[in-house]
């Protein structure tokens, strides 16, 4: 097909296509539901019941817009986080957020470094922006962050991105270890810490950052823990001075009314996001289990999905996949070797996981045949 004339140059030289394919999609090529959704790493556990009547009171003011500064959301994030409502934005969804980050910081031609396998979407908008990324290898299944450092030094790179807990393999640094990494940010870099699955940690397991440390920005997520990814709700963390660069470029107004009156409630709710966590726990041992019975070995992990490690190479395990999504059962796996030799299965209800012991010995059977 050819280019539209009036497209951009760089428009015209990028692929249409999205990160991941959602499973609607998938059930409409199939022409049947899934009968376990267990890929995308949506907490199937659900919202805050007190989320929930929150968006329910809130739906009739919807021919409202949602406040554009998302004022009494971000005050209570600070609330939350011991920092000022100045250092929080909020946004629709880390992704939405990682776009306007680049849009900032990152002119055509401008270096960016993430790690070979890492989180896509970070990586979709620095091509969007122009931005040339340089891509460091895992080491072992973690983000290297002294490999990550480095590279940016040798590129002189305008954004180091890295997520902690790790997306796709579920793997967490000490705190000592990012707090290190964010001393070595090379001057005129911007780390970029992708906290999506930092709810799922203990206290003493989040790395002690300061606010107003221009050396990083942080971002979180209402999709992981609190169950809200369709309700798109995400926020950046950072000093004053970048947080107010945001006001430069975002939708003012691309908050939904329900969407700020659920995060509201849950960011509130502390009981259900204990109650949430100790379910994705539970969860996660009997993934762990499910595999061993299977003679396969999961990577430890601290977020609300398990990679498991399915004992061969990437083909292999996207034929378990394969094999998988054909029986019914949702899931993904990393991108690049040799982290592709795993499947990544979302935790899910005790039901969804019946679902998963009784499909993957018949998905490995036909993977080996």
């Amino acid at each position: 097909m050819s280019q539209d004339p009036r497209l951009t140059a760089l428009a015209a030289t990028l692929p249409s296509m999205v990160p991941f394919v959602g499973p609607e999609e998938q059930e409409r090529n199939a022409g049947k539901p899934f009968r376990a959704r267990l890929g995308a790493n949506e907490s199937v556990f659900g919202p805050s019941p007190k989320a929930i009547a929150a968006m329910q009171a809130e739906a009739a003011q919807t021919w409202k817009y949602g406040d554009p500064t998302s004022f009494d959301l971000r005050n209570a994030i600070a609330d939350f986080h011991g920092v000022g409502p100045e250092n929080i934005m909020v946004g629709e969804g880390i992704d939405t957020l990682l776009g306007v980050l680049v849009r900032l910081f990152v002119a055509q031609g401008d270096a960016v470094v993430t790690s070979d396998g890492a989180y896509p979407t970070f990586n979709y908008h620095v091509a969007g922006f122009g931005g040339i990324l340089h891509k460091v290898p895992y080491t072992g299944d973690f983000e290297d962050p002294a490999r990550l450092i480095a590279k940016a030094k040798e590129t002189s790179a305008k954004l180091v991105y890295i997520a902690n807990p790790d997306n796709p393999m579920g793997t967490v640094h000490t705190p000592d270890a990012i707090e290190k990494m964010v001393t070595k940010v090379p001057d005129g870099c911007l780390m970029v810490l992708d906290e999506a699955y930092a709810d799922f940690l203990d206290e003493a397991q989040i790395p002690r950052i300061r606010a107003e440390n221009a050396k990083v920005i942080r971002f979180r997520t209402f999709s992981k823990a609190h169950g809200l990814a369709g309700a798109r709700v995400g926020y950046a963390l950072g000093s004053a001075e970048i947080i107010n660069a945001f006001n430069k470029v975002r939708n003012h107004f691309g908050m939904a009314r329900i969407s700020q009156a659920g995060a509201l409630a849950a960011v509130q709710d502390r009981a259900w996001l204990a109650h949430v966590k100790s379910e994705v726990a539970a969860a996660r041992e009997r993934i762990a289990k499910i595999a061993a019975e299977n003679g396969l070995e999961v990577v430890p992990s601290a977020t609300n999905f398990v990679a498991v490690d399915c004992g061969g190479d990437g083909v292999f395990a996207r034929r378990v996949l394969q094999a998988l999504v054909a029986r019914g059962v949702f899931v993904r796996m990393p991108f690049v070797a040799p982290q592709d030799r795993c499947i990544r299965v979302s935790c899910g209800r005790p039901e969804d996981l019946d679902v998963l012991a009784e499909v993957l010995p018949k998905a490995l059977a036909d993977a080996r045949a």
